[in-house]
């Protein structure tokens, strides 16, 4: 009898992956129309998180007969590439046309047989530290590394009688359920936050057209601000290495998302690039959003923590501070959707002479400062709320794999 890492219960037995399972099994001849529909499934087709196939494609025969995974109903598929296996993309296929399919050949099969039921393997191998085990296997080189089949077929996993394995994952699914439910509501909650908050931001900022409160008026972006784009971003690792200066791209901002404080970027540019390049330095407290591309649908915003150089493809504002409060300007920039005012959507991009005609609310700066301090005030309780979300479903997860792991130790 096989050892294996801990004692099982009376019944158990310890056993390898390849005793229970056929890994990679050979394809058989098939005889099928060219034209017929078949069940295609490629990686992305696997979500990470439920390990649930959601979107099978249907592909002519013809096209996938050859340079594809072959499966069949029942199989389990399971990631053998970084980072998809790390991410938990590992599913049983289901609902297959005829009863087989073709998939990415990032996938290794696992062909359960008569002595173990498909979601005992399935649930087995979607464990962390499974996952981790086959991480410590990886061959080839960064970027392509995989898990071998050696791996799985010498992996000890514990086989319970099959009527154990069905009330088991029976148990399982019904405990899963609930920690389904609970992220459902989790995020339910979060997704309220954010509509507060978008809720609250348009109370504060009026749309134009509408009436203002006594003692604000309306003016133009570019009467109270500096607008302006930055420059090209110098081309060659020479311009970066040693680099202290911050060069800020449009991925810095995406990153974030909306952020009132950054700091950090991926890139710093050295004196050399100083020297060739004619940047333009944005000051700390401008505010950045993207201007070309199709990161100006994200509507990602950032004010600078520090002073930066920034790329073409990012606007700036550089409030006057005599006139406009940066924050009433962040958050008042937060509630506009600059892709209304794209030209070309097969290559989105924003003009800024016509940013700079946007009509701002502009009360008196005391009265921004006032308005500015409550909606931070706002914000942080909502931050506060959102961050309370983030380690509930850490901690989902957790309950996730304790599941798990009761339950391959024979003690749920």
């Amino acid at each position: 009898m096989t050892e294996g890492p801990y004692t099982l219960p009376k019944g158990w037995r310890w056993v390898r992956l390849g005793e229970v399972c056929i890994i990679n099994p050979r394809r058989p001849r098939i005889q099928r129309e060219p034209n017929t529909p078949t069940t295609f499934i490629p990686m992305s087709a696997i979500d990470d998180e439920s390990g649930t196939i959601g979107a099978a494609e249907e592909r002519p025969f013809e096209q996938v007969r050859k340079g594809y995974t072959y499966f069949e109903e029942n199989d389990i598929l399971f990631a053998k590439i970084t980072p998809c296996m790390e991410n938990g993309k590992a599913a049983i296929a289901r609902g297959l046309l005829d009863g087989i399919g073709f998939g990415s050949t990032e996938f290794h099969v696992l062909r359960p047989n008569s002595s173990v039921v498909p979601e005992w393997i399935w649930l087995f191998i979607r464990r962390e530290r499974f996952r981790e085990d086959a991480k410590r296997s990886f061959r080839g080189g960064v970027g392509q590394q995989r898990v071998p089949q050696e791996f799985l077929e010498r992996y000890l996993i514990p086989l319970p009688p099959l009527e154990e394995q069905r009330r088991i994952v029976a148990r399982i699914e019904e405990l899963m359920g609930r920690v389904r439910e609970a992220r459902r509501l989790r995020e339910e909650a979060r997704n309220d936050a954010e509509r507060l908050w978008q809720a609250i931001l348009a109370q504060t900022f009026p749309r134009p057209g509408l009436e203002l409160p006594e003692g604000w008026r309306w003016v133009r972006l570019g009467e109270v601000a500096q607008i302006y784009a930055g420059s090209s971003a110098p081309q060659g690792e020479q311009y970066f290495r040693g680099g202290k200066w911050p060069f800020v791209r449009v991925q810095d901002l995406g990153r974030y998302g909306q952020t009132t404080c950054l700091k950090e970027t991926a890139n710093y540019v050295n004196e050399y690039a100083l020297q060739k390049y004619r940047f333009r330095l944005a000051k700390a407290g401008t505010i950045l959003f993207p201007k070309s591309g199709a990161a100006i649908l994200t509507n990602s915003r950032a004010i600078l923590g520090v002073d930066a150089y920034i790329v073409s493809h990012l606007a700036a504002v550089e409030p006057l501070p005599d006139k406009l409060d940066t924050y009433w300007a962040y958050f008042w920039l937060c509630t506009v959707d600059m892709k209304e005012f794209i030209d070309n959507p097969s290559y989105p991009s924003l003009r800024l002479s016509e940013v700079s005609k946007l009509l701002i609310p502009l009360p008196p700066l005391e009265e921004q400062r006032r308005v500015v301090g409550h909606l931070q005030e706002v914000q942080e309780k909502i931050k506060a709320l959102k961050e309370a979300q983030e380690q509930t479903e850490a901690e989902l997860k957790r309950l996730e794999q304790a599941i798990l792991e009761k339950a391959f130790r024979g003690e749920l």
